[in-house]
């Protein structure tokens, strides 16, 4: 049960830095009212995880890159926040866009993942 815990504790630790890092190298070369990093790391993450899904890994190898990276990495609460914050700021087209885009192309990229995976 510890390894468990450490395996997801270190993937966490690896994929926080990462959106981190990602989401600053993209929010300094975009200004945009859109959420250009959070959407990126977010469908990138979606297609990952549905990449080891699909590719069938061991329990171990699941905890650690699928819940503790992606799980770090991917931010379903921030996503929430952004558009909360675009509907008080009544940017409806990008509040809509990017509702949109996150979902679609979310799901379509897990989709596409898992079966990539699958092929594997």
């Amino acid at each position: 049960m510890l390894s468990k815990l450490l395996l997801v504790g270190a993937g966490g630790f690896i994929g926080a830095i990462l959106r981190y890092g990602i989401s600053q190298w993209i929010n300094k070369r975009t200004a945009s009212a859109l959420p250009v990093a959070t959407l990126f790391v977010n469908i990138l993450g979606s297609f990952v995880l549905g990449l080891i899904t699909g590719l069938d890994l061991s329990t171990l190898w699941v905890l650690f890159a699928g819940t503790g990276i992606l799980g770090a990495f991917t931010t379903f609460s921030t996503f929430k926040l952004e558009s909360v914050q675009l509907h008080f700021k009544k940017n409806w087209k990008t509040f809509v866009l990017y509702t949109v885009l996150s979902y679609t192309l979310g799901i379509a990229l897990a989709w596409s993942g898992f079966h990539l995976g699958k092929l594997f």
